[in-house]
């Protein structure tokens, strides 16, 4: 059996944590620079407040309505993600981390257990043990713990947070109940096509032959259609090293200076290489991008991006920013404000498998560098310690009119508590 952990409006519980006096409150949390909703708990959806509303468009809403607004604190919410995953590793050997908010649990050899009551106790500690309240689906199957999930999120009440389908008859009646589009592996485009065949439901779904499916729908669609039906098709999948690592940020204001914008590109190299290293991989190859205000029409527009192949792999924060500087001096014009710009390492391979050439490699000396850099910044605190081109002052300039405290991860954030 699988079970299906996923923690109640993420962002927002968070921000509960440390405030229990935003218990039963509207809550929304914005996204970088404060643009847009990214997160909300139930009181402010019962307020008609969509996922991705412009903070802009909905300001009075929030007013009116006393909705407690808050900027994306994403350090606070990554170290109560590990906490609770970190909670959730001790009642099963076998999990996966799906998201920042998601884990699969597989309970192999668990006959003697109910797991009702055994997902019941999975809920009491991780609130007891982080405060974040969580969802658990159980079922024979991934697709199906999915399900599960969401009927044990939509009738809480009636369940507690925890649903098992443990029948067939549960299982019949689950994808009966779910709309097509909320089935876990069909995306949009599918959704669409599926309902104008008549396609409404997952059960309506299981319906449809495997040879329309894997014609449509590819191998992946016929696999999510088994584990739909009770067999098990969709199995744990090993944690892979990323392909591409992309550091992006919108800047707060328009950059028309050459020396801001590398400044800014600089950072992003370092962040880059900076988690090559923490996945022991190295690049061939980076894609450094910058772009205009697209919603600026009354300022001239730009767009360019370049792929710059490094002559050697490589994870070093000094190369891959000197790479980074090499393709944004080609891409770079004067007289323009830019909004926004980013730095993607590609062509990623094992550190320990880079062919060395005749002529030109990596230099030796930055690995043990790299290794004291990464390990001071890790004990002291991010950014410690930098690359010369980059402002020692300085960490994303966002705009975060509404941030709370980090609580958890910074020492001068951390609660007071008056007895």
């Amino acid at each position: 059996m699988y079970a299906l952990v996923d923690c109640n409006s993420f962002y927002a519980s968070c921000e509960r944590v440390f405030r229990p006096d935003l218990r039963n409150k509207p809550i929304v949390v914005l996204s970088n620079n404060d643009g847009c909703v990214i997160a909300r708990t139930s009181e402010a959806k019962a307020l008609g407040i969509p996922m991705a509303a412009p903070a802009f468009q909905y300001k009075e809403l929030f007013e009116k309505n006393n909705v407690h607004v808050f900027s994306a604190n994403f350090a606070l919410y990554g170290d109560l993600s590990a906490r609770v995953m970190q909670t959730l590793s001790g009642f099963t050997p076998d999990m996966e981390i799906y998201s920042i908010d998601e884990a699969f649990l597989k309970f192999n050899e668990f006959e003697r257990f109910d797991l009702n009551e055994y997902g019941n106790k999975i809920v009491r500690t991780v609130v007891k043990n982080t405060g974040i309240p969580i969802s658990i689906g159980i079922a024979p199957t991934k697709a199906l713990a999915k399900a599960a999930n969401k009927i044990a999120k939509k009738f809480s009440e009636r369940t507690k947070g925890v649903y098992a389908i443990d029948t067939e008859e549960k299982r019949i009646k689950a994808l009966k109940w779910m709309p097509v589009e909320a089935v876990w592996g069909i995306g949009y485009r599918h959704a669409k096509r599926l309902k104008a065949m008549n396609i409404n439901t997952a059960y309506d779904f299981t319906m449809l032959s495997d040879g329309w499916i894997k014609n449509k729908m590819a191998v992946i669609g016929l696999r999510l259609k088994h584990d739909l039906e009770g067999h098990e098709s969709i199995f744990f999948e090993k944690k892979q090293p990323k392909k591409r690592i992309a550091t992006t940020r919108t800047f707060e204001t328009n950059y028309s200076s050459y020396e801001e914008v590398k400044e800014r590109v600089i950072t992003f190299a370092v962040t880059g290489a900076e988690k090559l290293r923490r996945q022991r991989s190295c690049c061939n190859a980076l894609l450094v991008f910058l772009h205009t205000n697209g919603h600026r029409e009354d300022l001239p527009q730009y767009s360019r991006n370049i792929v710059v192949k490094t002559p050697y792999p490589t994870n070093s924060s000094i190369e891959i920013a000197r790479f980074a500087i090499e393709g944004l001096e080609k891409i770079f014009k004067s007289g323009y404000g830019y909004k926004k710009a980013g730095v993607i390492v590609m062509d990623i391979i094992p550190e320990n498998t880079g062919q060395i050439t005749l002529f030109e490699n990596s230099n030796p000396a930055h690995k043990p560098l790299m290794k004291i850099m990464d390990r001071i910044n890790r004990a002291l605190g991010r950014r410690m310690i930098k690359l010369a081109g980059q402002d020692m002052g300085r960490t994303w300039k966002m705009r975060q009119e509404r941030l709370s405290p980090r609580y958890t991860t910074k020492l001068s954030d951390i609660i007071t508590i008056h007895a």
